[in-house]
């Protein structure tokens, strides 16, 4: 069955006023406009978070929305929609998720902690789903809007949730907890995350525990709590430790055997023992989590064993790359339920660089939903979305094939059945969503139909880049507007992969650097308005065809741009005027701008958009007299241009480092560059708030034992001082690891441990000096070159250079990844 209330219902449930129009019944809530598929069972919250959700309105009725939760009525009248109005939107929705889950009386696992929340309970969802009904949060849904969209999914078919709670301030836990309301709590590694939010490391613990205060059991590592025994008076404690026989669960011997780790533990007193399918620090905990609770909650411990050595390995992110004949891949080939089917079609959603869109699906296990519902649901996900092409993998979907009216529609047994006809479905120039429950090995179909590649990767997370956006964005003053700067393969990063996030999210102009850059936007699907830096005159007829709009900084553009517009016939085209300031690069010198006003207030075959010019050291506290000088000079210029023209123009002088340290100077817009990609000189390298996107990968070749002073590397540059052992990778100059970075300069991360380079960097490799690494190296290891740990910052100190030239050395037979959560 589908959770469904009326709308007078809802209005009661949250105490809201206003007058109901139809008292329609409602389904599906809604926070965002932009993830619309059945409109009129929709509800739709205007929150207020980084954005006001109140702006939002208009679009969601305009999709067929007719039902709103606001905090005031929109000023357009809407005389068939229903508005109920409350103090705080955010508190209706927890309201409604709170009473919604009141109405089952189900076992709910609650779990929270600072890490491994997401993996323990995708992993207790494997480990319980044979004989479990069971839902839980899609992803990592885990916030304050998060669990409740989350806790709504819960129906009458479900018998166990499995829900998580992420805080990172005081005072959020209270809510969520009223909304899990669990009965068995979990809490898995406390470590360091989210500190800043909190007065102490103990007050955030404490925080943390209100979630297990209606709890009947708790499962936590012994040593965390032990000064908390008060809090946990009325809860039945199941403890697990691997330094104290105290424990209900003692993990006393640690073995790796091959790729997996060998557990022996006291528990009731016998000695009881676990296989554990991974090797990292991590894993091998939450593994013991899992155990624990298995325990805990009744399981045999022969049982425990069995189910956990089968664990897999738990993704959470859809990840975006290029596939065979110009496909684009969204590969999410170990996850299938409705809830992050939505996600995953939502993201689908934002690919505009092929016209042809196209999910592999399987079955769907664990619903809680009768299959005839299930898949009528699911088709109509599918229809709404527009998706052309439909393929279908498993006994249940073929049952069901008759609701999937599509242009074209293929099902299929088994994944071997699809492979083998793989061939005869002529992927070519589109999007393919990949989506399949894990016993499909949808993996196989990944491979199949991904772009070989060398094994360096960069790696871009899309949810870290909008992060990076909302970062910048709540330091604007109300209406400014952002340009996104896209130039040079957006730092490295991508082209349409990163411009379709950034216009998904609303930014309201892109800049590239030459025609061809914005051609390829265009190309790739993307309709913002989008300024192109240094404009060609050979390619001006480019530039108009496909919508871009030229930088003009010098008389000469000028005069060659107007020529070109009129014997075109054209009129009023967008141009944007740079005004040197005192960068003296390109741009109008201030002697210039009234000989230009002249040019321009008589001219009708351009319309000037936006003046703007470049701060020069924005970031840089003994530089600011000087950036007062150019703000000065800049605004100046644009009063001048301004009264020629006689009507107003966008302004914009500020860089990204101008966004933090210059507020005064955002004008109308500002320029966001690297700071999208977690780079910004004006923000602590330890600020939460700010985070890198890129991690650059690779792999071990071989490793070798090297004698003391045998010689390394062209030109017998290395040595090792005492014997040792050396790891080659697979990256070298041709990849963009630059030759500076040799004989020890450049450093790299292995298993954890950073180590130096030895010997010249050669064009497609290099080697390493891994005598230190704990536990040795083996050939496919993963080698990290940057990531958060060790960031773009501290290579381009190394090498005495910037971290733009670092990201934009990358080359483009690296290939690129895109993650999405």
């Amino acid at each position: 069955m589908q959770n469904t209330y009326s709308v007078n219902e809802v209005k009661g449930i949250i105490n809201a006023g206003g007058d109901i129009v139809t008292d329609k019944p409602i389904s599906v809530l809604l926070t965002d406009s932009r993830r619309i598929t059945n409109p009129t069972a929709s509800l739709f919250f205007a929150l207020s978070d980084r954005r006001n959700g109140h702006e939002f309105i208009a679009d969601a009725y305009t999709a067929g929305v007719r039902s709103f939760v606001v905090k005031q009525r929109p000023e357009v009248i809407m005389a068939d929609a229903n508005f109920l109005i409350v103090a705080n939107v955010l508190t209706a929705l927890q309201a409604l998720a709170t009473y919604h889950r009141n109405q089952f009386n189900l076992q709910v696992i609650g779990i929270t902690g600072s890490n491994g929340k997401t993996i323990v309970k995708e992993w207790l969802y494997q480990l319980f789903c044979p004989e479990k009904n069971i839902v839980r949060n899609p992803k990592s849904y885990n916030s304050q809007i998060g669990v409740p969209l989350s806790v709504w999914q819960i129906n009458a078919g479900h018998n166990l949730g499995i829900f998580e709670a992420g805080i990172s301030t005081s005072g959020e836990m209270e809510k969520l907890a009223a909304m899990i309301n669990p009965s068995v709590g979990i809490l898995t590694h406390i470590g360091t995350a989210h500190d800043e939010g909190f007065e102490s490391p103990e007050a955030k613990l404490k925080e943390k525990l209100q979630l297990f205060k209606n709890c009947k059991q708790l499962i936590y590592n012994h040593e965390v709590l032990l000064n908390y025994k008060d809090e946990l008076s009325d809860i039945e404690c199941f403890t697990w430790s691997r330094k104290l026989n105290a424990a209900n669960l003692y993990v006393f011997s640690e073995t790796a055997i091959s790729d997996k780790y060998y557990l022996r533990a006291i528990y009731k007193e016998k000695e009881i023992e676990c296989l554990v399918p991974f090797r990292d620090e991590a894993s091998i905990e939450n593994a013991i989590v899992c155990w624990a609770t298995m325990l805990a909650m009744g399981y045999s411990p022969a049982d425990a064993d069995d189910r956990i050595e089968r664990l897999s390995a738990v993704s959470m992110r859809l990840e975006l790359k290029h596939g065979v004949n110009d496909c684009s891949i969204i590969d999410d080939s170990y996850n299938s339920d409705i809830q992050s089917l939505e996600i995953a079609l939502n993201f689908l959603s934002q690919q505009n660089q092929h016209y042809k869109k196209t999910v592999i699906l399987s079955d769907i296990y664990q619903s809680g939903l009768q299959q005839d519902a299930l898949y009528k649901q699911v088709a109509q996900l599918i229809k709404d979305k527009k998706i052309e092409r439909f393929i279908g993998v498993g006994v249940d979907l073929d049952k069901h094939k008759k609701y999937f009216n599509l242009p074209e529609t293929h099902f299929y047994a088994d994944t071997a059945a699809l492979l083998q006809d793989i061939g005869k479905l002529h992927f070519r120039e589109e999007t393919i969503l990949i989506k399949g429950s894990r016993s499909f090995e949808f993996e196989r179909i990944s491979r199949a139909l991904g772009q070989k590649a060398h094994e360096t990767v960069l790696e871009i997370n899309l949810n870290t880049l909008l992060s990076n956006l909302n970062f910048y964005k709540a330091k604007l003053n109300p209406g400014v507007k952002v340009m996104a700067m896209v130039k040079a393969f957006s730092y490295g990063s991508g082209t349409f992969e990163v411009a379709n996030m950034l216009q998904y999210n609303k930014v309201d102009y892109l800049a590239v650097a030459y025609t061809d850059e914005g051609i390829a936007l265009r190309e790739g699907g993307i309709t913002l308005p989008i300024v192109v830096l240094n404009p060609e005159p050979l390619a001006y007829d480019k530039l108009t065809t496909y919508k871009l709009e030229p930088e003009i900084y010098s008389f000469t553009l000028l005069d060659e741009f107007v020529k070109y517009a009129q014997e075109n016939e054209i009129s009023n085209y967008p141009i944007h005027i740079k005004i040197d300031t005192g960068m003296h690069r390109l741009g109008f010198e201030e002697y210039e701008v009234e000989t230009l006003c002249d040019l321009l207030e008589i001219n009708k075959y351009v319309r000037v958009r936006s003046v703007f010019s470049h701060l020069v050291a924005s970031d840089n506290e003994q530089h600011d007299l000087f950036t007062l000088k150019q703000i000065g000079i800049f605004e100046k210029a644009y009063a001048q241009i301004e009264e020629a023209v006689g009507y107003s123009v966008i302004k914009h002088i500020s860089n990204t480092s101008g966004i933090t340290r210059w507020p005064t100077a955002q004008y109308d817009m500002v320029r966001l560059g690297i700071g999208l990609y977690g780079v910004d000189a004006a923000v602590p390298a330890d600020d939460a708030g700010l985070k890198p996107v890129a991690t650059l990968k690779t792999t071990v070749s071989q490793v070798k034992k090297v004698l003391a002073n045998d010689t390394i590397g062209y030109n017998r540059n290395g040595s090792l001082k005492n014997d040792g052992m050396i790891a080659t990778v697979r990256i070298g100059y041709a990849d963009g690891y630059l030759r500076a970075f040799g004989n020890g300069v450049g450093r790299m991360l292995v298993n954890g441990v950073l180590v130096p380079t030895v010997g010249n960097v050669s064009m497609d490799m290099c080697m390493l000096d891994i005598t230190e690494v704990p536990g040795g190296v083996g050939e496919g290891d993963e080698v990290i070159v940057f990531n958060e740990q060790q960031r773009i910052e501290q290579l381009a100190a190394q090498i005495s250079t910037i971290p733009y030239e670092i990201l934009t050395n990358i080359s483009q037979r690296v290939k690129r990844v895109y993650f999405y959560e």
